[in-house]
């Protein structure tokens, strides 16, 4: 090439360069502004605050969360509230309406005969999708749980592009070159997937020959996956991703197959938005850390990330990491190239084979090796004329493009010397016969001997070692000196900087008569990987010795539970009604709860029912348990009105040892007399009375949880009991469910009465089965207090009861 057309070249690019820098700066402000100003906005929406002190807020909250502004902004904007969105008929692919699932916690429909319950699926995958770190393991997770349920035989996940376009992120169930083809699917009509995301709706593709003249198809010909179901990932309002199922059996999905689909996408809502939500900086992550590892290695290396246009073609590459060895016209080298684009730093790439190589891997995901060049370089000053190649090989969603040098020996050694650092082992060879030794410059180090120092004689080898090690290795180089036995050993050795945990492996070359006449192996430094290991050791003895720790308390906190808590075995008679209590210990964890009761009756005939619950667990809880049990018990006993005996109990909790200690409790007085049951409430749970086979919730009368406040109101309410009632106290553990609100639990609570009937035929242990189905996480303590109808006889052995 003509000296002055390479300066113009070079010339030409570094203007290309200075403007499209100045509208990539021009861009980035604009959308900074835009951002800046809604967030602005809402918080002058919320607070009602000023334009200025809006942004100096958001200056604030960035710099005390070490973030930048536009973070803060986008953290604004994303904790807005979306409403949701109206049940309502979706439109079926082929023209029809699909009824929407009905509402509330029994909406799943009958599985058949022999089938998983669908609660208990979802309950294994969401473990499973927990696990995940990537869309590709999260489209083998969905898999494997969908080929049992409904014959699934692949799975695609998608995400919708900027220029509205899709991009596959994971696959399973796929081969690799029809991944490669279906890669990117440009923004046109006729396209399942964008049907579903544009209409927020699933497309069920089940009858091949009505849905391959309507849609392109993914993937492949009908006739591989007849049955197909393409869903929209819910994301509040909007869906940016969509999941594909593919099976190759052939009819429609049925109504629980749909329903499993449908929540299977909601379930891979959350980790798809973990995935997404940082994935710019996931990205710039990924790239810091391909330059750690560049900025140790030889040659000439860059990562390139592609740049697309609206159309989704490829317009230029960024180079987002280079190894030191890498230059350009500019003649930056390394790290001084990252963020300049490939037609800036390499003009004359455009239209050439490696351009086309370029597009060809990542269109394929086939690795790409243009044909050897000749090439003159500069070394020392001196030019030097060497052949090579350009190697483009797929990396995510990017390019590794490597410039080989062909110089077969100095590549090898390279090679050879890189694996060794790399590795942390150093090989080594000893003659037998000539008695010439040589090692690796690697070897030296990791024995922690001085380069250029004598080799060490293999017999004399064990010298090294601690005097512990220095049998057994002796032993082994023995062995093999003698009979050619190879052996793999590990031993320490004392270096300047410690001790350092070795391995070495060898083998024996022989004469024909089987005698060795030369050994050759590795020494390898297994120091940090024996470190994990004894530090791992020493974790666990320390989780056991805790856990042992904590299982003695929650012996103790047991016993002592039990023995303040005594129940009766058999409902007992007080003031005339019937009382039955139950009492369940939590299953899960492994610490004593603070659920209570008190069923007795007082001095006047009175009776007096308390059930009680203290925030935390173990012998603390249990402790504070007995103080308020007892006197709750002697406060009302000896005159103090419900409310004033809430009151001094709030600051009795107050003013106790633990001044953090909170506790719910509902307090009831029965008079006989009148059939009147009097009772206050400190933040609990309202009581359940069934009356003529209606089931309803009494009205709490005002109360503040005890121990929350020096100065709270307590109030009182009366309620005439009838023959046939029956009232329920009872502590949350009844009713809280993981992931579900109190509502909810309340309302499985009064259908679970109203399904085991009332009265007489009303069991409380069959509703105690029925409602703790699942693995109890709290306490539970129920009192069933009923009031025999007036044919119904008393059904209980004890004239009163204490408790």
């Amino acid at each position: 090439m003509d000296p002055g057309t390479s300066a113009d070249v070079a010339a030409l690019a570094k203007v290309v360069a200075r403007q499209r820098a100045e509208m990539e700066r021009l861009r980035d402000r604009a959308a900074t502004t835009a951002v800046l100003e809604r967030a602005k906005g809402v918080l002058m929406a919320l607070t009602g605050c000023m334009p200025d002190a809006a942004q100096k807020e958001l200056t604030r909250r960035a710099k005390d969360g070490n973030r930048t502004l536009l973070e803060q902004c986008w953290l604004t904007l994303g904790g807005l509230s979306r409403p949701d969105r109206p049940a309502a008929t979706a439109p079926a692919p082929h023209g029809g309406t699909e009824p929407a699932p009905p509402a509330g916690a029994g909406s799943w429909a009958t599985p058949p005969a022999g089938a998983v319950d669908l609660a208990e699926v979802l309950g294994h995958a969401g473990r499973d999708l927990v696990q995940v770190g990537s869309p590709h393991e999260l489209a083998e997770c969905l898999l494997e749980h969908l080929t049992p349920e409904l014959g699934a035989d692949a799975v695609m996940l998608y995400e919708r592009l900027p220029e509205g376009g899709l991009g596959l992120i994971g696959h399973a169930g796929v081969d690799t070159t029809l991944a490669a083809q279906w890669r990117h699917v440009p923004p046109m009509t006729g396209v399942a997937a964008l049907d579903a995301l544009r209409s927020g709706e699933p497309r069920w593709l089940e009858d091949p020959a009505t849905y391959s003249e309507r849609y392109q198809l993914i993937g492949d010909a009908p006739e591989r996956w007849p049955s197909r179901a393409w869903l929209p990932v819910p994301a509040g309002d909007t869906a940016s991703f969509a999941l594909g199922v593919l099976r190759r059996r052939r009819g429609p999905f049925t109504t629980r197959q749909r329903e499993l689909l449908r929540a299977m996408a909601r379930l891979s809502a959350g980790r798809l938005r973990a995935f997404d939500g940082p994935r710019e900086r996931a990205a710039d992550s990924v790239a810091q850390s391909v330059q750690a590892v560049f900025d140790a290695l030889p040659g000439a290396i860059t990562l390139l990330t592609p740049l697309r246009d609206a159309s989704g073609q490829v317009e230029d590459y960024r180079i987002d990491a280079a190894t030191p060895g890498a230059v350009d016209v500019f003649g930056r080298t390394g790290r001084h190239m990252v963020g300049s684009h490939l037609l800036e730093s390499y003009p004359s790439v455009a239209g050439e084979p490696l351009w086309q190589g370029c597009l060809q891997a990542l269109g394929t995901g086939v690795p790409f090796e243009g044909e050897p060049f000749a090439y003159q370089d500069v070394d020392d000053g001196v030019p030097v004329t060497a052949t090579y190649s350009v190697r483009a090989a797929p990396l995510g969603d990017g390019l590794v493009v490597t410039w080989l040098r062909h110089d077969g020996t100095d590549r090898q050694e390279q090679r050879l010397a890189d694996v060794q650092r790399l590795g942390n082992l150093g090989w080594a060879n000893w003659n037998l016969i000539t008695q010439e030794i040589s090692w690796a410059a690697q070897t030296y180090t990791v024995l922690g001997r001085t380069p250029g120092r004598q080799p060490v004689r293999l017999e004399k080898l064990p010298g090294l070692a601690v005097p512990e090690d220095a049998g057994p290795l002796a032993h082994a180089i023995a062995g093999l000196v003698r009979h050619a036995h190879p052996f793999d050993v590990p031993f320490r050795v004392e270096t300047s900087a410690g001790v350092r945990h070795l391995r070495m492996v060898a083998e024996a070359v022989t004469a024909p008569d089987g005698t060795p006449v030369e050994v050759h192996g590795f020494i390898q430094d297994l120091t940090a990987q024996r470190s994990a290991e004894l530090a791992l050791v020493e974790s666990e003895r320390a989780m056991l010795l805790q856990r042992g720790i904590l299982q003695a308390e929650r012996a103790l906190a047991t016993r002592l539970q039990h023995a303040l808590l005594p129940l009766p075995s058999k409902p007992v008679q007080l003031a005339g009604l019937r009382v039955e209590v139950a009492y369940l210990p939590a299953q899960a964890g492994i610490h004593v709860g603070g659920d209570w009761f008190s069923a007795i009756e007082l001095p006047d005939s009175d009776a007096l029912f308390v059930v009680g619950d203290v925030a935390g667990h173990g012998i603390g809880a249990v402790a504070t348990m007995a103080q308020l049990r007892f006197t709750a018990k002697g406060m009302v006993s000896t005159g103090s009105s419900l409310t004033g005996a809430l009151a001094r109990l709030n600051r009795l909790l107050l003013h106790s040892r633990d001044s953090q200690t909170t506790a719910t409790m509902v307090l009831a007085r029965y008079d006989p007399g009148e059939r009147v049951l009097a009772w206050a409430q400190a933040g609990h749970p309202p009581p359940l009375l069934v009356r003529r086979g209606e089931v309803r919730y009494l009205d709490r009368p005002g109360g503040m949880l005890l121990g929350a406040t020096g100065s709270p109101v307590y109030e009182s309410a009366e309620l005439r009991l009838e023959p046939g009632d029956r009232l329920l106290l009872y502590t949350d553990g009844l009713v809280e469910r993981p992931g579900e609100g109190l509502d909810a639990g309340f309302d499985r609570l009064a259908e679970a009465v109203r399904a085991h009937g009332h009265g007489e035929s009303a069991s409380l242990e069959a509703l105690l089965a029925s409602m703790l189905a699942d693995e109890r996480r709290d306490d539970v303590c129920v009192l069933d207090i009923r009031m025999p109808a007036e044919d119904e006889p008393d059904g209980t052995g004890a004239a009163g009861g204490r408790g």
